[in-house]
């Protein structure tokens, strides 16, 4: 369990958008003020039966997490110790990310995966593309000389664009 939670506090450390304070550790956390701590927490964990951000939830159910989470505030405890409590009370899913191991991984994994296999197929298929039109440019026609008459009319539009 301390394995998983310290996976997700380097992971939400890693995401937090960059804001003052955003990326605070748990001893600083501690001593943030309590009015800053609740909007931070919010972001970062689930109303359990919206499944929505807790800072847009508006339920029965995301006001008690709420009261929940500013209990502990008040008890001095620092966002890593509230964040354990929530996990407790609630569960895993009131967490915003999923976890980072086991099944949990692949949520970062396969997008990744799936990335980079896409860069692959286009690394194959794209210098294949471009012999086949090169190809194609050299197989096309050329294209028929102008007759005296019309090479005339198109000298003298052109003249007169100059």
């Amino acid at each position: 369990m301390r394995g998983r939670a310290r996976a997700l506090l380097i992971v939400l450390a890693l995401s937090a958008p960059a804001i003052p304070g955003a990326g605070a550790t748990s001893a600083s956390a501690s001593t943030a003020e309590p009015g800053s701590l609740l909007p931070r927490i919010e972001r970062q964990v689930m109303c359990v039966t919206c499944k929505i951000p807790l800072n847009v939830a508006e339920s029965p159910q995301a006001n008690r997490e709420k009261v929940f989470i500013q209990e502990l505030i008040g008890q001095g405890e620092s966002e890593a110790q509230i964040k354990r409590a929530l996990v407790a009370q609630y569960g895993a899913t009131v967490l915003g990310l999923p976890g980072a191991h086991g099944f949990d991984l692949a949520a970062y994994l396969v997008p990744i995966a799936v990335v980079l296999a896409l860069l692959g197929v286009l690394a194959l298929l794209l210098p294949r593309w471009r012999r086949e039109a090169r190809g194609r440019a050299s197989r096309a026609s050329p294209s028929a000389a102008l007759d005296a008459s019309d090479a005339a009319r198109l000298d003298a539009d052109l003249a007169r664009f100059d």
